[in-house]
């Protein structure tokens, strides 16, 4: 008998463990960037332009990424990364933003939380260094979505936001860019050959979204305009269920399409309809993670070439919950990048120069 029970033993021991648990899969997370689109030559992109750009696209991805790698939220990823591109005066947002016709930087920013859809924002304010917090403060410290000019900066002040003198925006090359559209009697587009407005989007490791957008408008702009970037279903938007968005292109057409959410919403009525599953890749008859890729490039791709249709331009980047980072823009280029779990990290200016694929590890 102790034989037995020794040999039953001994083989139960060289099983293996059928009642543990399997290990669960790793945690995901995304983050894609951008810092503009538009009309852009590579013949005119010098090595030190382009590695000026490169450098402030990778610090900005790098300071989202080292959030979501180390487990914290996708709403302070992307403000870290928009923190870093309102900072560089390479782009049209904070430090760098476009003139107005009269002289002045007015500065736009919204902010969306996918995890229950609150959002906030800001437009025409002139002396908030970063945009794209204020927005925030409206998000989370207000009963409002959108507060505007004079009255959106009375509420940073009483919010313990510093004032920041309307010098720090300004820049050279933005204040040429004015003076050579007054004096040739340009339109914006003339002298904008890219849409610098900023933007983050990001999935974090508790499968929570977030979108986030920061710009100066286009240059001459006058009568209080205001484009997509501050308005939420145009420039930004973010759903747990569906995708987060940021946009940069030419506004009026941005919200005439309501290109961010939009998107949003195609990619929930194909859920809806069964063409695409988010919560079951790789289970019998659901499409698999390239698969689900290509869908949504596809519905992206088509809200783009509506606002082509209508006369418009520029890009958006989008991360899904399933953690898949992608671009799409009907311009020559969009500064822009990306970074996953997957271990995926790059930075591209140019059309085509990203990788084919950005599928996730399951």
């Amino acid at each position: 008998m102790k034989k037995l029970i020794a040999a039953v033993a001994l083989a139960l021991l060289s099983q293996p463990a059928l009642a543990e648990e399997a290990a669960p899969e790793q945690a995901r997370w995304s983050l894609a960037i951008h810092g503009g689109a538009g009309t852009l030559d590579p013949n005119a992109m010098t090595p030190e332009k382009r590695a000026a750009y490169e450098a402030d696209l990778q610090r900005a991805l790098d300071a989202g990424s080292k959030i979501l790698s180390e487990g914290g939220d996708a709403m302070d990823a992307i403000k870290a990364a928009i923190i870093i591109m309102e900072d560089s005066p390479l782009f049209n947002a904070g430090k760098g933003a476009v003139f107005t016709w009269d002289g002045t930087n007015e500065l736009d920013a919204s902010i969306m939380d996918g995890r229950d859809r609150s959002a906030g924002a800001i437009a025409g304010v002139k002396t908030v260094r970063n945009p794209i917090l204020l927005a925030d403060t409206v998000r989370t410290q207000s009963e409002h979505v959108m507060l505007m000019g004079a009255g959106a900066e009375a509420f940073a002040v009483e919010k313990g936001f510093a004032v920041t003198p309307p010098e720090y925006f300004a820049t050279e090359a933005r204040r040429e860019a004015l003076e050579r559209m007054k004096a040739e009697k340009l339109s914006s587009l003339d002298v904008d050959h890219k849409f610098g407005t900023v933007g983050a989007v990001a999935l974090d490791m508790k499968g929570n979204l977030a979108a986030g957008t920061s710009t100066g408008g286009m240059t001459g702009k006058r009568w209080g305009r205001i484009g997509d970037a501050p308005v939420i279903g145009a420039g930004t938007y973010a759903d747990n269920s569906a995708c987060a968005v940021s946009a940069t292109g030419w506004g009026e057409y941005f919200l005439r399409v309501g290109v961010a959410h939009e998107i949003c919403a195609r990619l929930r009525f194909l859920q809806a309809t069964n063409w695409l599953s988010f919560d079951s890749p790789g289970e019998a008859n659901a499409p698999d993670a390239e698969e689900i890729a290509a869908t949504v490039q596809e519905a992206a791709d088509a809200v783009m070439a509506e606002v082509a249709d209508l006369g418009g331009d520029g890009g958006v980047i989008l991360v899904t919950p399933e953690g898949h980072a992608i671009f799409s823009f009907n311009t020559t280029g969009m500064y822009r990048g990306r970074a996953t779990s997957a271990g995926l990290n790059e930075v591209a200016i140019f059309g085509g120069e990203e990788r084919a694929s950005d599928t996730p590890d399951h």
